[in-house]
């Protein structure tokens, strides 16, 4: 009842803020500039909408089907969360640098070579001459990049400055990863842009956030691991700090952006209104200490490098057996129990030493050395054997071949081939969620630079070819024919 209640309220809430006259260029009305016809049906399907547009269908598209992203943002963080926004179904359009793209086509190798010649693909009309990479596409771009659009601006340049405004008067949400303040300084802040847009999400992602005396500092994922101590905690015990094999500051960084933009994006429909968010890496790496930053800041434990290993519950790590890691995870009295008992040290289970969690942590290297001693006697495949189906929490330790071998992988369908029309047949991990009634899928390749500048300029902003060759002779962007 109280849900049904709430939904009641909140659709009255979406009729209220819906003027009947000149449509905004964003929001709850169609980008045609007035109410469509059906627009009253499609609350009545769908009240709690974002925007409601009349080439989207509520209840088949994907979820985020009709959402307009203006992607500012360049290298990880910002790129991954626009990355899942794309996967949504919104229409992402990736503002890059007009010569040199975004930071990371450069970030190789590994490459994906052409299959074409693009020698000649850049615009003669173009005032820059972009930079043309023989190498090919790096596979760092490729990977946080798909179903997304790419436009080619010069930020510096005031008709590219105003090109970003129009742009983001038909635009949702706004993301951008540049140091705090630069985007006001080149009139594109959230100020700046609510004057044009007042339904706007403006996202910006930075390394230390938009207040405090480190606010106009730089910040990378490794400067952010250390400083923020994520680097303390990582690697073995005997040995010193070592960063995390992927930059997971900058992805989860990227992940708390896309639902905090969400949650806006949500908070629009109740109020019609955008707002600014504001996230950081330090913010991000902080939360993400979960029980070792609870465990200082209330009781002042200093936390150190556990390797593999868990503070609190034992046995809780990697062990090694004479073909390779496996990792055990007993979580309770019972798995420890069957532990023991499937490996044939039953003893260790009437141990008085190790009858409960607390006394297994006070008697941890005892425990993990008799463990380990039998482990030792094994082969990974004979231990993995021994423990399956026995209630015991584990996993082989796997490189990359035997990750993406894993059955499971297959399975779900966590791999999607597609065919990029620059450098062939290219495979990519899928969206890690998926839907019951609206499927993700993966439309776009990750886009060649400047790929759709002209078609974006023509379709969404009714740049006439006179016009947009100007631009290209100004300066202000640029364009190229890839021949697809």
């Amino acid at each position: 009842m109280a849900l049904s209640i709430a939904r009641v309220n909140l659709k009255k809430s979406v009729l209220s803020n819906i003027s009947l006259g000149p449509a905004s260029t964003s929001g709850f009305m169609s980008r045609s500039g007035l109410v469509s016809k059906n627009l009253f049906s499609k609350l009545q399907r769908a009240p709690y909408s974002a925007s409601i547009m009349d080439n989207v269908d509520i209840l088949k598209d994907k979820p985020l089907s009709g959402i307009r992203v203006l992607d500012m943002s360049r290298v990880l963080a910002g790129p991954y969360c626009t990355m899942m926004l794309g996967d949504l179904g919104a229409e992402v359009i990736k503002i890059e640098h007009p010569v040199t793209g975004d930071d990371t086509r450069a970030w190789g190798p590994p490459f994906m070579g052409y299959i074409k010649d693009f020698t000649k693909a850049s615009n003669p009309n173009n005032k820059l001459k972009p930079l043309y990479r023989e190498e090919g596409e790096s596979i760092y771009y490729l990977s946080v990049n798909r179903n997304k659009k790419s436009v080619t601006v010069n930020l510096k340049d005031k008709g590219g400055q105003q090109l970003i405004r129009e742009l983001a008067a038909k635009s949702d949400i706004v993301v951008e990863n540049y140091l705090p303040g630069k985007m006001s300084e080149l009139g594109l802040g959230y100020e700046d842009l609510k004057k044009v847009n007042d339904k706007l999400v403006y996202a910006s992602i930075s390394g230390y956030g938009n207040s405090g005396p480190f606010s106009k500092k730089p910040g990378y994922d490794l400067m952010i691991e250390a400083e923020a101590g994520l680097m303390y905690i990582t690697g073995e015990d005997s040995g010193p700090p070592v960063k995390v094999g992927v930059a997971i500051t900058d992805i989860t960084t990227g992940m708390v952006s896309h639902s905090a933009i969400l949650a806006a994006l949500y908070n629009r429909v109740r109020t019609n209104k955008g707002q600014h968010v504001d996230a950081s890496l330090m913010a991000t790496q902080l939360s993400t200490l979960v029980t070792i930053a609870y465990s200082y800041i209330n009781k002042h434990i200093e936390a150190h490098r556990w390797g593999s290993q868990h503070a609190t519950i034992v046995p809780y790590r990697n062990f090694e057996t004479k073909t390779g890691s496996l990792t055990i995870c007993c979580g309770n009295d019972g798995q420890f129990v069957s532990l023991v008992t499937s490996l044939g040290i039953d003893s260790l289970a009437t141990d008085e030493r190790y009858k409960t969690n607390p006394l297994r942590i006070k008697n941890r290297e005892s425990l993990d050395a008799a463990i380990q001693a039998k482990f030792s006697e094994l082969t990974r495949e004979e231990a993995l054997d021994m423990l399956e189906n026995k209630g015991v929490p584990l996993a082989p330790v796997n490189n990359m071949e035997q990750t993406f071998a894993h059955p499971q992988v297959a399975a779900r369908n966590l791999i999607t081939e597609i065919n990029h029309p620059g450098i062939g047949p290219f495979k990519l991990v899928s969206p890690a969620v998926q839907f019951s009634e609206t499927p993700l899928t993966i439309d776009l390749p990750p886009p060649m630079l400047g790929q759709h500048t002209r078609t974006v300029l023509n379709d969404i902003l009714g740049y006439s070819e006179t016009k947009i060759d100007k631009l290209c002779q100004d300066g202000s962007i640029t364009t190229f024919d890839y021949g697809f």
